[in-house]
């Protein structure tokens, strides 16, 4: 077994703290990691604290990893020692139902092994995250990082920004198109990159001006303050796509009322409660509202590519693992621009002495 240094929550609600827990050691088909950087995603807290429930402890959080590839098993053929690769939000599933042989393992009918929060297909041997210094996996769960992108800055494509090239690719974003991004924050600055980058005039959607400046540095053209008396009205009928990236609770069909006839809005965020949604919101226009997780191995594969070639990477805030836990209090005052990367570098510094 491989110990391997971490910091884990304790309990719900409790601040993170350094843990030591042990990986197995690779097997022919698997990759043995040494994490470089992992990014923070909003559902590290959601889980942290139980917000959703069933949370197991200790939990130790990650699922925007990227890292140098220390070993490899006797069959691996996709990586080699000395490579950069990286690891998202599953480490594997069942691979023989329908969603995973259509390269769609987040769907997997028996259930995909998470990151983290989770256990491994056996369902009993609990999965540990990558705010820690090195990580196992089967070679078909990673994936090559492309020279080029920087590996700090790239590690939230491995969450957020596959989280919105799918849904940008599924509803076929292209040259020419009104694309309207709801919120700017980790999910909708990479939204606005992406959309950009595929030739759509986007416009941000937000609650104040503060981020009108990034918005257009990022790419937006367009930049809306929803909470201003006729911006509904102004924008009616107006855009092809909506990417919806808020987590708060706010009224779908006030959106809606900004689509096109057949127009789509694709739910990435995940607010707390059921939204109503009336039904001459979506009749009225022949309108499409969609939800969109993240995407399969392959597809992610094909982001991380596309990335590279267009040289699109996150805005990215580096700490040092020991302020995680003042990471987490910032992220909820929205006080990063756009994502919070740990440099884990820290963790095995602070090990070594």
């Amino acid at each position: 077994m491989l110990k391997t240094q971490a910091y884990a929550a304790p309990a719900a609600g409790k601040p993170l703290a350094p843990f030591t827990f042990e990986h197995r050691e690779p097997g022919p088909h698997d990759v043995l990691i040494d994490i470089l950087y992992c990014g923070v995603c909003h559902s590290d807290i959601h889980q942290a604290r139980d917000e959703w429930g069933g949370s197991i402890f200790p939990m130790v959080p990650g699922h925007e990893i990227i890292g140098r590839v220390k070993q490899v098993g006797q069959h691996v053929t996709k990586l080699k020692v000395g490579d950069m690769a990286g690891v998202g939000c599953m480490v594997d599933s069942c691979r023989d139902c329908q969603p995973c042989r259509q390269d769609l393992e987040m769907f997997c009918e028996k259930g995909m092994a998470l990151t983290y929060n989770g256990t491994q297909m056996d369902r009993k041997t609990p999965t540990y995250g990558g705010y820690s210094t090195q990580v196992v996996v089967s070679e078909r769960f990673t994936l090559k990082v492309p020279e080029g992108l920087d590996p700090a800055a790239a590690a939230p494509l491995l969450c957020a920004g596959i989280t919105t090239y799918s849904p940008l690719r599924q509803w076929n974003c292209k040259k020419g198109d009104r694309v309207g991004v709801v919120g700017l924050g980790g999910l909708g600055h990479m939204a606005v990159k992406l959309a950009a980058s595929m030739g759509a005039e986007v416009t941000v959607l937000s609650t104040s001006r503060s981020k009108e400046a990034d918005a257009r540095r990022l790419g937006a053209r367009g930049f809306e303050v929803t909470k201003e008396e006729g911006t509904f009205k102004k924008l009616a009928g107006k855009f092809d796509l909506i990417i919806d990236t808020i987590s708060a609770p706010h009224d779908y069909n006030q959106y809606l009322s900004m689509l096109r006839p057949l127009g789509a809005m694709v739910l990435v965020g995940v607010p707390p409660q059921p939204t109503p949604v009336a039904a001459f919101a979506l009749i009225n226009g022949n309108k499409r509202l969609a939800g969109s997780s993240i995407g399969g191995i392959a597809e992610t594969q094909e982001m991380l590519d596309y990335c590279a070639k267009h040289q699109i990477v996150s805005d990215v805030e580096v700490i040092p693992i020991q302020k995680i836990n003042e990471a987490y209090e910032r992220m909820l005052k929205s006080d990063v621009r756009y994502r919070f990367v740990i440099d884990m570098a820290s963790l095995k510094d602070a090990a070594a002495r």
